[in-house]
Order: structure tokens, then C-alpha cells, then sequence
């Protein structure tokens, strides 16, 4: 079955809850994988940044929701006990609970009304049943997608010339060669044999990566024969590793074809390229930083 929403694991936490004794988390969301058939699978889908489990994330916000109802409290660090209000709700015979449950009590309204974007929101809780933190997850993926789109468009109207100069831009800043001044070389001349540039692997120069950098329309995707050109420019300086990027596309047979040779060749194409000049900061600039912050239980309980 699909992962849980948050709303529909709150009443199974609560029962966890329920003998009294103090839960950890992990046990929590141990116990509630089962509980709900989640796959490994789905325990293992991320949230949209790719930094946190999908599934975690809900138990997480459920064991917030309740602790903001006053139905569990943290007896101590990483742990979560039910309090009387959470027994008398067990014992009441409901058999589900949900944010319109929970708005019963002061405390929990207090709370969903100080996270509510809209200050007419009385009830200040969202018609769907994302988390708080899968929508600004979802908007962050979708402005770096834009951003991905637009970078793109730029560089490819951007001159074979400058194209070049960038490539070896992108390769420094992840980490190849050191600095621009003695890390690499930007052949780009008539009679180059298929190689626009050349780039130190490391600050020493113990080895030598061979780069190609083609502007390429994206109806026509780079073939295998392509390929096998630059593949011999390197064979006839007796180089073993080699880039090939581009604002376009690789073939499939020119993608299968890179993964049978005996020297080492990366084929980067428009699209992660545009990811990569994101990643490590070339041809653009930060615009605004919000910092999400998270309480530090460490800090409230003794050892």
C-alpha cells in the first residue's frame, strides 16, 4: 500500500502509546511500517530534497500533532509517553482521530493557527494531508527545477567560445585541477582532433581528463558515432579518462556504448549539466537562505 498520510497514523501512535511506558521514535516507526504493510520500498522514498525518509517524516509530524493536543508528552530525550488526556481519549471508543479532532483543544489550536498562512483561517489547518514540511519541500524542487530549465536556455544561447571557457569553469569548481589559472586549458582551435580542453584530475597534475563541449540541438541527440570520434581524438593521445558534455542529448546506443570501453568516459548532458552548474554555483547567484529549524532535545535533558 502507499505511504500513510500523517492524519492516518496518529490514533495507531497513540496506542503505541497507550501501556503507559515511554517509546522511541524509531521503535514507533518500526512498529507502524508493519502496522501498515509499508514496503522497504517506500520506507526508503525521500522526501523531495532527498534528505529525509517520506515515511519518518510523517510519524514524525503525527507524534508533533499529538504532543501539541496534549495527548503524549517527552518524559525524556528521544522518548514519548501518553498523558491522561491521551488515556481518556483511547478509552472513549473513538476510533479515529484527525485534525479536526484535534482542534478540540486550545493548545492544538494555538498551534495550527500560529502555522497557518491565512490569519481568517480559523480552523489554520490545511484542506490536504501533506506535512508542513512536503510543501516547502515540493516549491524548493520546483524553483530548482525552473531554475535548471532557464540556466539551460541561457547556456545554450551563450557562443561555442564561451560554452567551452564554462565547461572548464564547471569541472574547477567541482573540485578538478584547483584553480582556473593552472587547472585547465581551453584548447578550442582548429585541428583540436575532436578535444576542446584539457583539465587537471587533481592541484599535482598526476592525471589528465580530456574534455569535449558541444552546443547541441535537443531534436537531435548526440549519436554513438559522435562518440566514437572523441573516443579515438583520446585514443591518439593515449588518454584513458574523458568528458563529453552538452546542452543537448545522448543517444541510447551512445549511452551504451561508453559503458564497454576500457578507458573511462562520462558523457554529461544539458540537463544535468544545468543541475551541476546549480549544485557548484556557476552562472548563478544565491538569492534568499531560509534556515528550518529543529528544537534540540539534547539540550533539555540530562544525561
Amino acid at each position: 500500500m502507499a505511504i500513510p498520510d500523517y492524519q492516518s497514523v496518529l490514533m495507531p501512535l497513540l496506542k503505541i502509546a497507550g501501556d503507559g511506558q515511554p517509546h522511541k521514535f524509531s521503535d514507533a516507526c518500526d512498529f507502524l511500517s508493519q502496522h501498515f504493510n509499508v514496503s522497504n520500498e517506500e520506507l526508503k522514498e525521500l522526501l523531495p530534497s532527498g534528505t529525509y525518509p517520506k515515511f519518518r517524516n510523517r510519524v514524525g509530524w503525527a507524534k508533533t500533532y499529538l504532543n501539541k493536543a496534549g495527548l503524549i508528552e517527552y518524559p525524556s530525550r528521544g522518548a514519548f509517553a501518553i498523558t491522561q488526556r491521551g488515556k481518556d481519549v483511547l478509552n472513549s471508543g473513538i476510533e479515529n482521530i484527525d485534525n479536526a479532532f484535534l482542534r478540540q483543544y486550545p493548545e492544538f489550536l494555538e498551534f495550527v493557527k500560529g502555522t497557518s498562512k491565512d490569519d481568517n483561517d480559523e480552523n489554520g489547518t490545511k484542506p490536504d494531508k501533506e506535512t508542513p514540511d512536503e510543501p516547502l519541500e515540493t516549491a524548493y524542487q520546483e524553483l530548482q527545477a525552473s531554475l535548471a530549465q532557464d540556466l539551460l536556455k541561457q547556456t545554450k544561447n551563450c557562443t561555442p567560445l564561451f560554452f567551452e571557457r564554462l565547461v572548464i569553469d564547471l569541472l574547477v569548481s567541482m573540485g578538478y585541477g584547483g584553480s582556473i589559472e593552472d587547472a585547465g586549458q581551453v584548447v578550442g582551435k582548429s585541428g583540436d582532433e575532436g578535444i576542446d580542453g584539457i583539465i587537471k584530475e587533481d592541484r599535482l597534475g598526476l592525471g589528465i581528463v580530456y574534455v569535449q563541449a558541444k552546443k547541441w540541438d535537443d531534436t537531435n541527440p548526440i549519436s554513438r558515432p559522435e562518440i566514437q570520434k572523441f573516443v579515438g581524438a583520446l585514443e591518439g593521445k593515449n588518454a584513458q579518462k574523458g568528458v563529453y558534455i552538452t546542452t543537448g542529448k545522448f543517444s541510447a546506443p551512445a549511452k551504451e556504448y561508453v559503458k564497454n570501453l576500457k578507458s573511462k568516459i562520462v558523457l554529461i548532458d544539458g540537463k544535468q549539466l544545468a543541475q551541476y552548474m546549480i549544485d557548484f554555483n556557476v552562472g548563478v547567484s544565491r538569492r534568499q537562505i531560509y534556515e528550518v529549524k529543529k528544537i534540540d532535545m539534547d539540550y533539555f535533558f540530562d544525561e
